[in-house]
């Protein structure tokens, strides 16, 4: 049985009736609930539910399922490894879901690794701007690039910056905002014995701070109109509606009303927030709050456009590579960035050795013309590394499987060459 010692508890009775934590405390012996999100441009609803028919239907997320990790192991089937979907817990799939979006969006998902806010942002938004997807810790952002990557988004920037030292240079320049905040972490109890051990009053007190600090950050850096979408992985009121009325009190923010959730428990005394809990949610602990800041939001015209970075190889010949954007961004936050748009392509400086790079062929949508289908065995080969026959002229193909993009390969005097990341090459 799973025990919560009495300060956590007690801590819990600043909005919490006592037979409210106890459902919360018994919640925490229960099965966790798992769940995906549909990369429709690789896959349809119909076809996932032939791979897996006993998943379920999430209630609140139009491409969102719900599993139990013991049923199927979705991590390691092909179809993760091909972007088809996102593994994400159901409850932090609705603060992404229920952000508002317009044309000419540049939105900043301000803590996103390992990615899993800006990959339903992305799907949702498609061609209608621009996502900018930070994370302050170097190594949580390879995990970001790798999972932009392989879900094949082609509208986010990711950075590695730490927006407290270099907030000043972008002052009102997001429509939107999704923090997403670092927090004390007791939603993740019944995932993580360690976040249970670990929980202290005094680390959600050091926390809150922090999210103060975030909340001023972004207040500066939201344009006006502009919507901060705010969450954490807490159940600590100091930490969720604590928050919210320091943003309130502090600056120029309205709350805005979020659609009730399937068992959700309204904030209080804020009713337009919404507390998301095990013992009333498919999903793990979440508190969800949309602000707004008042005035007039200016949207952003679209217009595609392209970043080149040069460097050198390693012939110590000069190349560059090539990234498309679908508007104008910063150049201080392109110069800055990790990957500065979708990846299209390396070149010598005078456009020869053209090489299509993995981040482009995995962007191509199943309708792709260009997408060649190749076997499940050779399938397997492209991802571990291997080679393969292609009974094909000499050219660069973009290969798939079922429609959905493996990757890019070079095929030069009859040999073909494997360009899947060494990094993410698996065994099956």
């Amino acid at each position: 049985m799973y025990h919560l010692h009495m300060e956590f508890k007690e801590h819990l009775k600043k909005y919490l009736s006592n037979e409210e934590i106890e459902s919360l405390a018994n919640s925490f012996n229960d099965e966790e609930q798992k769940g995906l999100y549909l990369n429709l441009n690789k896959l349809s609803h119909e076809d996932l539910l032939k791979e897996f028919p006993s998943l379920e239907k999430h209630p609140d997320v139009s491409n969102g399922c719900l599993f139990f990790k013991s049923e199927k192991p979705l991590g390691s089937h092909l179809f993760f490894d091909l972007g088809a979907y996102y593994i994400q817990d159901p409850s932090a799939m609705n603060v992404a879901n229920l952000l508002p979006l317009s044309k000419g969006e540049l939105i900043l998902d301000m803590c996103a690794a390992p990615g899993g806010k800006t990959n339903v942002l992305s799907l949702r938004l498609g061609d209608d701007g621009e996502i900018i997807s930070n994370d302050i810790s170097s190594s949580r952002c390879q995990t970001l690039l790798q999972n932009v990557e392989r879900m094949g988004l082609d509208n986010v920037v990711v950075t590695n910056l730490d927006f407290e030292r270099c907030y000043k240079n972008y002052r009102g320049l997001f429509t939107s905002i999704v923090l997403d905040a670092p927090c004390s972490g007791s939603g993740m109890f019944r995932k993580s014995s360690l976040m249970k051990d670990d929980w202290t009053y005094e680390k959600v007190l050091k926390y809150q701070l922090e999210q103060k600090k975030l909340i001023d950050i972004c207040s500066y850096m939201l344009m006006d109109g502009g919507y901060l979408m705010y969450s954490t992985c807490s159940y600590s009121y100091e930490e969720d509606e604590e928050i919210v009325k320091y943003a309130l009190d502090n600056y120029d923010f309205e709350l805005v009303d979020l659609p009730s959730l399937s068992g959700g428990l309204r904030g209080r005394p804020y009713k337009e927030t919404i507390h998301l809990f095990p013992s009333n949610y498919k999903g793990e602990g979440q508190y969800i709050a949309l602000l707004r800041k008042r005035g007039e939001r200016n949207l952003y015209k679209l217009k595609e456009t392209s970043f080149t970075r040069k460097s050198v190889n390693k012939g110590n010949k000069p190349i560059v590579a090539t990234f498309r954007l679908n508007m104008e961004v910063p150049m201080s936050l392109l110069e800055k960035a990790l990957r500065p748009g979708l990846f299209i392509s390396t070149s010598y400086l005078d456009g020869s050795n053209l090489t299509y790079e993995h981040h482009y062929a995995k962007s191509l949508k199943k309708d792709d013309s260009r997408l060649v289908n190749i076997s499940l065995e050779d399938t397997k080969k492209i991802i571990m590394g291997e080679s393969i026959n292609l009974d094909l002229p000499d050219g660069d193909y973009f290969l798939s499987y079922q429609n959905m993009a493996i990757g890019v390969i070079k095929k030069r005097n009859g040999l073909v060459k494997n360009h899947y990341p060494k990094g993410i090459r698996k065994h099956f």
